[in-house]
């Protein structure tokens, strides 16, 4: 296997610990954070979805224009634009790219963030939704024929599209949530399980119980794990810089703990950071706690050789897709081109060296 490095594209820089200023669209901000992902040896870059931030579709494609390898990974909430009409753009955009599009699905953890966007399902109804939105999509992407679809939430006649995917026969699809909707939803459809940095051990059970749901489907998805480096030239300089952030990081709540969120992959996160603060090599949990868990929000803290190392122990476990992000998003990742990522894929070939020994020369 290889290993897959992801990072993180956002139309302006910001953080838990930089506060948003500036213009909420800045095409230099993308087009320096896709040209210091490419340049930094990054494989793909997820670009999110907020319910107040600009379009994820038109923030990855001005990304390709400045880039020539650099995949774009465009988070997308499933009902706010018809099946067939996300199929479509997302076909569309492939072809754009030459193939360096995927699609990550979120059906939303919050009921009052999925009001913004005027839907009211529950939590359950977004992902029975998803399923549906999804299978629709595949077909889309697939079918040589018009066909109709009538289900529980699209009533389709003669669906047909013209424009195709360059990636066969789609583009991947990834998704992530912790409950057991979300697992049961996603499992028909994922090429890749998207979570976050929790303890391994755990890490592994919840692998176990995604790859048992999506084997009743005759599917066998991939892993992708995030986490937040914080690196150091020695070990205590990291760990005075991951301090430091935190104090910034509570000092941006007021000091306050933030309130616990619906969503349970959150509180996956917050579980473990109440069970303890460091697991593992150097999974740190106190920034979960300190943000609120909202995303992505345990660090791994260390030189660039521990760090590595941490990050490898999830590929050991099944994650081929790694995604990093720092809390000096830009600056962090100039230095994970520089320091971090060159390891991590020496330890990785390393261990496929093993896995895969050459065969003996012929006689």
């Amino acid at each position: 296997m290889s290993v897959e490095i992801a990072g993180w594209l956002a139309p302006r820089i910001t953080s838990e610990i930089i506060p948003p200023s500036g213009s909420v669209f800045d095409k230099e901000i993308i087009s320096r954070t896709a040209r210091v992902h490419e340049e930094g040896g990054f494989d793909t870059v997820l670009v999110g979805y907020f319910t107040n931030a600009p379009d994820g579709f038109l923030v990855a494609a001005h990304g390709a224009t400045v880039t020539e390898r650099l995949r774009f990974l465009i988070a997308h909430r499933p009902g706010f634009v018809s099946p067939t009409v996300a199929a479509r753009k997302f076909a569309t955009l492939d072809q754009l790219t030459d193939g360096r599009v995927s699609i990550h699905l979120i059906s939303g953890g919050s009921d009052a963030d999925q009001a913004k966007d005027g839907d009211h399902l529950d939590h359950a109804g977004r992902y029975r939704r998803t399923d549906e939105y999804t299978a629709v999509m595949r077909r889309v992407w697939t079918e040589e024929r018009p066909f109709d679809h009538l289900g529980e939430f699209y009533d389709i006649a003669k669906a047909y599209s013209e424009i195709r995917c360059v990636q066969q026969p789609h583009i991947p699809i990834f998704g992530g949530g912790g409950s057991d909707a979300a697992v049961n939803c996603l499992t028909p459809h994922l090429d890749t399980f998207m979570l976050w940095g929790e303890p391994l051990a755990d890490t592994k059970v919840f692998m176990d119980r995604v790859r048992a749901a999506a084997a009743l489907h005759g599917r066998t998805p991939t892993f992708s794990v995030s986490t937040r480096p914080i690196l150091g030239r020695t070990e205590g300089e990291a760990w005075d810089r991951a301090h430091d952030i935190l104090e910034r990081v509570r000092a941006s709540h007021g000091g306050r703990t933030p309130r616990r969120p619906d969503n349970v992959a959150s509180q996956r996160l917050l579980d473990a950071a109440a069970g303890q603060e460091l697991y593992d090599r150097c999974l740190w949990t106190p920034l979960a706690t300190a943000s609120g868990a909202p995303g992505n929000s345990t660090a791994l803290v260390g030189t660039a050789e521990t760090v590595a190392r941490a990050m490898v122990d999830y590929y050991d476990i099944g994650a081929t897709t790694l995604l990093i992000r720092g809390y000096d998003p830009l600056v962090d990742a100039e230095e994970y081109g520089r320091e971090l990522i060159p390891r991590v894929r020496e330890l990785v070939a390393e261990r496929d060296r093993v896995a895969s020994p050459p065969l003996p020369a012929a006689d």
